[in-house]
């Protein structure tokens, strides 16, 4: 299967996209390799492009501006859309940096190419509605999750999420997404393990 074909079958999938329709956007797809520590976006820019990982991580971060901290947000991986949802709706600066943890390959599309499809298909503004629905979604989980989950039940659903990414990117990473220092991560593995 061509990397396109498996961008219709993942569009299909979400968002019910026929043949005809994601014909239409086919002139629009762009691919891309990043570098281990690329920038998809950087942080105070407008996120202009959507992509659909082919292959890699990404993660989206914050840096507190007094300690330099920083605080890993969001995880994207293999088979799912990469973009800075919030910057990306409203076109307006991004309150994050969103880097490529490994080497990454993204097919990709421009905002204003999107919105066009939008005009031209039922089937493509409904794309734009899921989309929007979904950030919704993952923001409130996101924030929810610090409310009512354990740190063991983040983890998780972490590993549902992303079953690929421990074995790809430093548990420290982790540890700043789950909200927990390291050796707390080490006993969650711990009991999981002996599960």
């Amino acid at each position: 299967m061509t990397d396109i074909d498996l961008l219709g079958h993942a569009l299909h999938a979400f968002a019910g996209i026929d043949e005809v329709a994601f014909a239409l956007s086919k002139p629009y797809w762009q691919k891309k390799h990043y570098q281990k520590g690329e920038l998809y976006n950087e942080y105070k820019t407008v996120c202009r492009h959507l992509g659909f990982i082919l292959d890699g991580v990404f993660r989206a971060y914050h840096v507190k501006e007094d300690t330099g901290e920083e605080k890993n947000v969001f995880f994207f991986s293999k088979h799912q859309v990469v973009v800075s949802y919030k910057s990306f709706i409203e076109q307006s600066p991004c309150n994050y940096f969103t880097e490529s943890m490994v080497d990454s390959t993204i097919l990709y599309i421009h905002y204003d190419h999107l919105t066009q499809l939008y005009q031209q298909s039922h089937q493509w503004e409904r794309f734009g509605r899921l989309v929007a629905e979904r950030a919704f979604t993952v923001a409130m989980s996101r924030a929810e999750s610090f409310l009512i989950q354990t740190p063991e039940q983040r983890y998780l659903e972490l590993m549902k999420e992303h079953p690929d990414i421990y074995n790809t990117i430093p548990l420290y990473h982790i540890s700043s997404y789950l909200g927990i220092q390291g050796p707390s991560l080490s006993r969650i593995r711990k009991r999981m393990a002996s599960r």
